[in-house]
């Protein structure tokens, strides 16, 4: 099965996407079945791929690609295929929050009040979106790339647009328009990047190829100029999706409208696609562009921080005070990878992972009494504790790890992104994320504060608690974040395997630049 591990993740979701056109909408036990068995077949492979990862090292990762095809030999079009740490790491982030919230809308599609209108093609689109996804986490051609790219973010507009949220602080028609504009036009700006290196390669090796070897085989004749200028391109265009400041306000919005799967797949999984799409392309093809545009975003990430940290106390929907949470802890991300650092970059990749679980917890916790209260405004729920202990009590849990308590993912994560950022020389930066840390304690505990404890409001005394295998998603996700807080170094160790030889390029790569400046010497000293 390792030899076709690669395939196997891309065509589970695939095939199971193209299976629900043939299931009958009648059928309920298979449409909501269908999506949470190749879920759960997809988190197998993905911890296949990681226990590789974790004891062969990269060059067990190496072996598990399949031959390159082509698939339209005129334009470079080929079937490549390539996983490293990053994209273990990243496999099993999609496959848990694929999992999650397909058992999460299960029980919504069973209340009629989330996707019991048209379940079948929910999850159509919904296993549409994850086969994008794992498309993105695994071609090494840049055309496949980018096609799983918009693969994995059109079929939101539909999510939202269909089933998203009908209360007035979040709309979901100007929500889902404004997330596709928002996106599509980064995706644009990230497509112009990507034309130029293909062009500029096809020119130096003499014949059209969109794979990524064949990009960087060409890439130490790749001028100054252009590497500063392509990695802008690359870097806008994905950053959008991150969401960098101030490019980020589709993303709280967004999350507000979307149903509690939608929200878990987007803040979980679709917000990491930016940030992988810069260390995967954009650092190997342009490193001096890297090493040149990076200091300017560690100052953006300092207002990713503080920015989405300050809003995000303002607000009084609870979907809002979490959407505007990730756009802060993005920030951190973005922190990392401007610091150039392999402890900072590597910190970025680990808190991608945390916070993805971190989020899908939250919003599938809040799409829980939401079904029931149709209500998520924060002063009017008040004491829900009363009538939801068990779901009151992991709400605890997944604010202690989004406020960055000790023994959380979350923790580790940030934790290395500030030794990143201080190693760079980014002291300010540095100071400024941990003040970004007590922030986030503060919106957070008084979110939990005025939803969930206090005098009971009347209104909930009917609420149900999650029972049973109600609870199954939210153990899980709980889970991870606690047992990589405790021990991240399996997950660091992966993630380290990978990130360093890409960063160590850039460093090596700046550090040539000004000994040889003559490009010629340049290509001679980095062979």
């Amino acid at each position: 099965m390792d030899s076709s591990l690669l395939e196997l993740l891309i065509l589970v979701p695939a095939v199971a996407t193209a299976l629900m056109f043939f299931v009958p909408a009648k059928s309920r036990a298979l449409v909501v079945g269908l999506p949470a068995v190749a879920g759960a077949a997809c988190l197998a492979l993905s911890l296949r791929l990681f226990w590789i990862a974790s004891t062969g090292g990269e060059a067990a990762l190496a072996k598990l690609a399949p031959p390159v095809t082509a698939i339209v030999p005129s334009f470079g079009v080929h079937w490549a295929l390539g996983a490293d740490g990053m994209s273990a790491v990243m496999c099993v982030l999609t496959s848990i929050v694929m999992l999650a919230g397909s058992l999460v809308s299960i029980r919504s599609e069973r209340t009629h009040t989330g996707i019991g209108d048209r379940p079948k093609v929910f999850f159509l689109l919904f296993l549409g979106l994850v086969t994008g996804v794992f498309g993105v986490f695994l071609f090494r051609d840049l055309f496949l790339f980018y096609f799983s790219y918009e693969l994995a973010v059109v079929p939101m507009y539909m999510l939202i647009g269909m089933w998203g949220s009908t209360q007035a602080t979040a709309n979901k028609d100007y929500a889902a328009m404004k997330l596709t504009l928002y996106l599509t036009a980064g995706a644009l700006v990230a497509l112009v990047g990507l034309l130029a290196l293909y062009y500029q390669a096809w020119q130096i090796n003499g014949k059209p190829s969109f794979l990524l070897s064949d990009i960087l085989a060409a890439r130490a004749r790749f001028d100054a100029g252009f590497q500063i200028w392509t990695y802008a391109f690359l870097f806008i265009g994905f950053a959008a999706i991150i969401p960098m400041w101030p490019l980020h306000t589709w993303s709280p919005i967004g999350h507000a409208a979307a149903p509690a799967a939608g929200s878990m797949m987007h803040a979980g999984v679709l917000m990491k696609l930016g940030a992988f799409a810069v260390l995967r392309i954009a650092y190997p093809t342009c490193p001096e562009g890297a090493a040149h545009w990076m200091p300017y975003v560690a100052l953006l990430a300092m207002m990713n921080i503080v920015y989405g940290g300050l809003v995000a106390m303002a607000q009084q929907d609870m979907k809002f005070v979490i959407g505007f949470s990730s756009s802060s802890h993005m920030g951190y991300t973005l922190l990392g990878l401007a610091s150039v650092e392999v402890i900072g970059c590597s910190g970025s990749v680990f808190l991608m992972f945390a916070h993805g679980v971190m989020t899908a917890l939250a919003f599938s916790l809040i799409g829980f009494f939401y079904d029931q209260t149709h209500n998520r405004w924060i002063p009017d729920l008040g004491g829900l504790a009363h009538q939801l202990p068990f779901v009151g009590t992991c709400f605890v849990f997944m604010a202690m790890a989004s406020a960055g308590v000790p023994g959380f993912a979350n923790f580790a994560s940030e934790f290395m992104v500030m030794v990143g950022a201080w190693k760079a020389g980014f002291v300010w930066q540095a100071v400024v994320s941990v003040f970004g840390v007590v922030i986030g304690a503060v919106y957070l505990l008084r979110a939990v504060r005025d939803a969930f404890f206090g005098p009971r409001n009347p209104r909930w005394n009917k609420l149900h608690d999650a029972h049973g295998l109600q609870r199954v998603p939210f153990l899980f996700m709980l889970a991870v974040l606690l047992a990589t807080g405790f021990y991240p170094r399996p997950v660091t160790d992966v993630i380290d395997a990978a990130v360093r030889p890409i960063v160590q390029d850039v460093q090596r790569t700046k550090t040539y630049r000004e000994k040889y400046p003559d490009r010629i010497e340049l290509a001679e000293a980095q062979r």
